[in-house]
Protein backbone atom coordinates (compact mmCIF):
# COMPACT_ATOMS: atom_id res chain seq x y z
CA UNK A 1 0.00 0.00 0.00
CA UNK A 2 1.08 3.49 -0.95
CA UNK A 3 1.79 5.64 2.08
CA UNK A 4 0.48 9.28 1.89
CA UNK A 5 4.07 10.98 1.65
CA UNK A 6 4.52 8.50 -1.32
CA UNK A 7 1.30 9.57 -3.18
CA UNK A 8 -0.65 12.79 -4.49
CA UNK A 9 0.32 16.38 -2.98
CA UNK A 10 0.29 19.90 -3.95
CA UNK A 11 2.22 22.58 -2.42
CA UNK A 12 1.30 26.87 -2.29
CA UNK A 13 3.81 29.39 -1.75
CA UNK A 14 3.94 32.93 -1.82
CA UNK A 15 6.61 35.95 -2.22
CA UNK A 16 5.65 39.49 -0.40
CA UNK A 17 5.69 42.41 0.34
CA UNK A 18 6.63 42.08 4.02
CA UNK A 19 5.63 39.57 7.11
CA UNK A 20 2.32 41.81 7.99
CA UNK A 21 0.09 39.13 7.16
CA UNK A 22 -3.05 42.13 7.71
CA UNK A 23 -1.61 44.87 5.80
CA UNK A 24 1.30 43.40 3.60
CA UNK A 25 0.43 42.21 -0.27
CA UNK A 26 1.39 39.26 -2.59
CA UNK A 27 3.60 40.17 -5.37
CA UNK A 28 4.36 36.40 -6.92
CA UNK A 29 2.60 32.67 -6.31
CA UNK A 30 2.98 29.51 -6.99
CA UNK A 31 0.93 26.09 -6.86
CA UNK A 32 3.13 22.88 -8.02
CA UNK A 33 1.10 19.77 -7.81
CA UNK A 34 2.44 16.05 -8.14
CA UNK A 35 0.49 12.69 -8.74
CA UNK A 36 2.93 10.20 -7.17
CA UNK A 37 7.07 10.93 -5.46
CA UNK A 38 9.19 11.04 -8.53
CA UNK A 39 6.53 11.98 -10.99
CA UNK A 40 6.89 15.41 -13.30
CA UNK A 41 5.16 18.16 -11.34
CA UNK A 42 2.81 20.71 -12.60
CA UNK A 43 3.86 24.40 -12.27
CA UNK A 44 1.19 27.24 -12.07
CA UNK A 45 2.92 30.48 -11.37
CA UNK A 46 1.38 34.03 -10.55
CA UNK A 47 2.88 37.61 -10.63
CA UNK A 48 0.92 40.46 -8.97
CA UNK A 49 1.20 44.04 -9.29
CA UNK A 50 0.15 44.95 -5.74
CA UNK A 51 -0.57 48.60 -6.70
CA UNK A 52 1.97 49.60 -3.86
CA UNK A 53 5.28 49.66 -3.07
CA UNK A 54 7.50 47.27 -2.76
CA UNK A 55 10.38 47.50 0.08
CA UNK A 56 13.92 47.60 -0.93
CA UNK A 57 13.90 44.82 1.95
CA UNK A 58 11.43 42.82 0.27
CA UNK A 59 12.88 42.95 -3.00
CA UNK A 60 16.73 42.24 -1.45
CA UNK A 61 15.28 38.82 -0.85
CA UNK A 62 12.80 37.77 -3.52
CA UNK A 63 14.54 40.10 -6.32
CA UNK A 64 11.08 41.76 -7.38
CA UNK A 65 10.95 45.19 -8.41
CA UNK A 66 8.12 47.99 -8.73
CA UNK A 67 9.46 48.08 -12.05
CA UNK A 68 9.17 44.41 -12.61
CA UNK A 69 5.64 43.95 -11.01
CA UNK A 70 4.09 47.00 -12.83
CA UNK A 71 5.31 45.75 -16.12
CA UNK A 72 4.45 42.32 -16.09
CA UNK A 73 2.26 41.40 -13.08
CA UNK A 74 -1.39 41.56 -13.45
CA UNK A 75 -3.74 43.06 -11.26
CA UNK A 76 -4.42 41.43 -7.73
CA UNK A 77 -8.14 41.01 -7.71
CA UNK A 78 -8.47 38.07 -10.76
CA UNK A 79 -5.02 36.62 -9.79
CA UNK A 80 -6.71 36.30 -5.94
CA UNK A 81 -9.41 34.61 -7.19
CA UNK A 82 -7.71 32.43 -9.65
CA UNK A 83 -5.34 31.43 -6.52
CA UNK A 84 -8.08 30.46 -4.31
CA UNK A 85 -9.74 28.71 -7.06
CA UNK A 86 -7.09 26.50 -7.87
CA UNK A 87 -5.69 25.69 -3.93
CA UNK A 88 -10.10 24.62 -3.49
CA UNK A 89 -9.78 22.61 -6.46
CA UNK A 90 -7.03 20.78 -4.75
CA UNK A 91 -8.68 20.42 -1.67
CA UNK A 92 -12.07 18.65 -3.50
CA UNK A 93 -10.29 16.36 -5.28
CA UNK A 94 -8.65 15.71 -1.80
CA UNK A 95 -5.20 16.00 -2.34
CA UNK A 96 -3.52 17.32 0.77
CA UNK A 97 -1.91 21.04 0.18
CA UNK A 98 1.90 21.41 1.71
CA UNK A 99 2.59 24.93 2.78
CA UNK A 100 5.87 26.24 4.59
CA UNK A 101 4.53 28.14 7.71
CA UNK A 102 0.79 27.68 6.43
CA UNK A 103 -0.20 30.67 8.78
CA UNK A 104 1.70 33.20 6.79
CA UNK A 105 0.51 31.88 3.31
CA UNK A 106 -2.69 31.02 3.69
CA UNK A 107 -3.85 34.06 5.67
CA UNK A 108 -2.17 36.26 3.39
CA UNK A 109 -4.39 35.19 0.43
CA UNK A 110 -7.54 35.12 2.71
CA UNK A 111 -6.91 38.71 3.40
CA UNK A 112 -6.00 39.80 -0.22
CA UNK A 113 -9.45 38.01 -1.24
CA UNK A 114 -11.37 39.97 1.61
CA UNK A 115 -9.33 42.86 0.33
CA UNK A 116 -9.81 42.47 -3.77
CA UNK A 117 -13.34 40.05 -3.67
CA UNK A 118 -14.89 41.03 -1.07
CA UNK A 119 -14.64 37.02 0.34
CA UNK A 120 -12.38 34.72 2.33
CA UNK A 121 -10.42 31.92 1.39
CA UNK A 122 -13.12 29.82 3.04
CA UNK A 123 -15.61 31.05 0.83
CA UNK A 124 -13.54 29.70 -2.60
CA UNK A 125 -13.33 26.16 -0.28
CA UNK A 126 -16.82 25.99 0.17
CA UNK A 127 -17.20 22.21 1.30
CA UNK A 128 -13.92 21.13 0.43
CA UNK A 129 -12.08 19.93 3.82
CA UNK A 130 -8.79 22.00 3.87
CA UNK A 131 -5.77 19.71 4.53
CA UNK A 132 -2.53 21.23 5.05
CA UNK A 133 0.65 19.23 5.50
CA UNK A 134 2.94 22.06 7.02
CA UNK A 135 6.75 20.59 7.35
CA UNK A 136 8.16 23.36 9.76
CA UNK A 137 5.06 22.14 12.04
CA UNK A 138 5.96 18.57 11.77
CA UNK A 139 9.61 18.52 11.63
CA UNK A 140 9.48 21.03 15.07
CA UNK A 141 7.25 18.00 16.38
CA UNK A 142 8.55 14.77 15.72
CA UNK A 143 11.98 16.22 16.33
CA UNK A 144 11.24 18.93 19.24
CA UNK A 145 14.61 18.42 20.98
CA UNK A 146 16.54 19.64 18.23
CA UNK A 147 18.68 22.92 18.03
CA UNK A 148 19.07 25.36 15.30
CA UNK A 149 16.81 27.28 13.20
CA UNK A 150 14.01 25.32 10.97
CA UNK A 151 13.93 27.47 8.15
CA UNK A 152 12.92 26.48 4.92
CA UNK A 153 16.57 25.88 3.76
CA UNK A 154 18.13 24.78 7.06
CA UNK A 155 15.21 22.10 6.88
CA UNK A 156 16.41 21.21 3.36
CA UNK A 157 20.14 20.71 3.54
CA UNK A 158 19.05 18.91 6.85
CA UNK A 159 16.76 16.32 5.16
CA UNK A 160 19.01 16.25 2.04
CA UNK A 161 16.12 17.87 -0.75
CA UNK A 162 17.42 20.52 -3.02
CA UNK A 163 16.27 23.99 -2.95
CA UNK A 164 17.70 25.16 -5.80
CA UNK A 165 16.63 29.35 -6.15
CA UNK A 166 15.29 29.98 -2.60
CA UNK A 167 12.49 32.77 -2.52
CA UNK A 168 11.22 32.19 -5.96
CA UNK A 169 7.60 31.46 -5.01
CA UNK A 170 7.80 27.61 -7.54
CA UNK A 171 10.86 26.73 -5.91
CA UNK A 172 9.99 26.72 -2.70
CA UNK A 173 6.81 25.20 -2.98
CA UNK A 174 8.48 22.59 -5.04
CA UNK A 175 11.05 22.37 -1.93
CA UNK A 176 8.62 22.46 0.66
CA UNK A 177 6.86 19.40 -1.00
CA UNK A 178 9.76 17.26 -1.33
CA UNK A 179 10.68 18.03 2.07
CA UNK A 180 7.17 16.74 3.56
CA UNK A 181 8.06 13.71 1.59
CA UNK A 182 11.48 13.29 3.22
CA UNK A 183 10.19 14.02 6.61
CA UNK A 184 7.42 11.16 6.20
CA UNK A 185 9.65 8.56 5.05
CA UNK A 186 12.12 9.73 8.18
CA UNK A 187 9.44 9.10 10.35
CA UNK A 188 7.53 6.67 8.57
CA UNK A 189 6.88 4.43 11.98
CA UNK A 190 5.05 7.68 13.45
CA UNK A 191 3.32 8.75 10.32
CA UNK A 192 2.51 5.77 8.25
CA UNK A 193 -0.58 4.74 9.89
CA UNK A 194 -2.01 8.87 9.81
CA UNK A 195 -4.33 9.81 7.35
CA UNK A 196 -3.50 13.45 5.96
CA UNK A 197 -7.01 14.62 7.21
CA UNK A 198 -5.72 13.06 10.98
CA UNK A 199 -2.58 15.03 10.68
CA UNK A 200 -4.04 18.06 9.58
CA UNK A 201 -5.96 18.17 12.63
CA UNK A 202 -2.76 17.31 14.84
CA UNK A 203 -1.34 19.52 13.52
CA UNK A 204 -3.34 22.23 14.85
CA UNK A 205 -2.30 21.38 18.72
CA UNK A 206 0.74 20.75 17.80
CA UNK A 207 1.49 24.24 16.12
CA UNK A 208 -0.38 26.11 18.85
CA UNK A 209 1.77 24.01 22.06
CA UNK A 210 4.79 25.36 19.98
CA UNK A 211 3.51 29.10 19.92
CA UNK A 212 2.54 28.67 23.52
CA UNK A 213 6.35 27.56 24.31
CA UNK A 214 7.35 30.64 21.81
CA UNK A 215 5.64 32.90 23.73
CA UNK A 216 7.00 31.99 27.08
CA UNK A 217 10.22 32.07 25.83
CA UNK A 218 9.87 35.68 24.66
CA UNK A 219 8.13 36.64 28.12
CA UNK A 220 11.00 35.67 29.64
CA UNK A 221 13.46 37.18 27.56
CA UNK A 222 11.23 40.14 27.75
CA UNK A 223 11.00 40.57 23.83
CA UNK A 224 7.61 42.04 23.59
CA UNK A 225 6.31 40.04 20.62
CA UNK A 226 3.26 38.12 20.35
CA UNK A 227 2.94 34.49 18.94
CA UNK A 228 -0.43 33.56 17.15
CA UNK A 229 -1.49 29.66 18.09
CA UNK A 230 -4.13 29.70 15.16
CA UNK A 231 -3.30 27.01 12.05
CA UNK A 232 -3.19 26.89 9.58
CA UNK A 233 -5.38 30.24 9.24
CA UNK A 234 -5.17 32.82 11.35
CA UNK A 235 -8.63 34.39 12.33
CA UNK A 236 -10.00 37.38 10.68
CA UNK A 237 -9.29 40.42 13.61
CA UNK A 238 -12.67 42.51 14.87
CA UNK A 239 -13.00 45.52 13.05
CA UNK A 240 -12.03 47.65 16.36
CA UNK A 241 -8.58 45.67 16.34
CA UNK A 242 -7.96 45.20 12.83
Amino acid sequence: MMHWFEGPLAAFDTETTGVDVEEDRIVSAALVVQDMAGGRPRVTRWLVNPGVPVPAGATEIHGLTDEHLQHNGRWPAPVMEEMARALAEQCAAGRPLVVMNAPFDLTLLDRELRRHRASSLAGYLGNAPLCVLDPRVLDKHLDRYRKGRRTLADLCELYGVVLDGAHDAAADAAASLELVRAVGRRFATRLERLTPAELHALQAGWHAAQARGLQAWFEKSGTPEVVDPAWPLRPELPAAAA
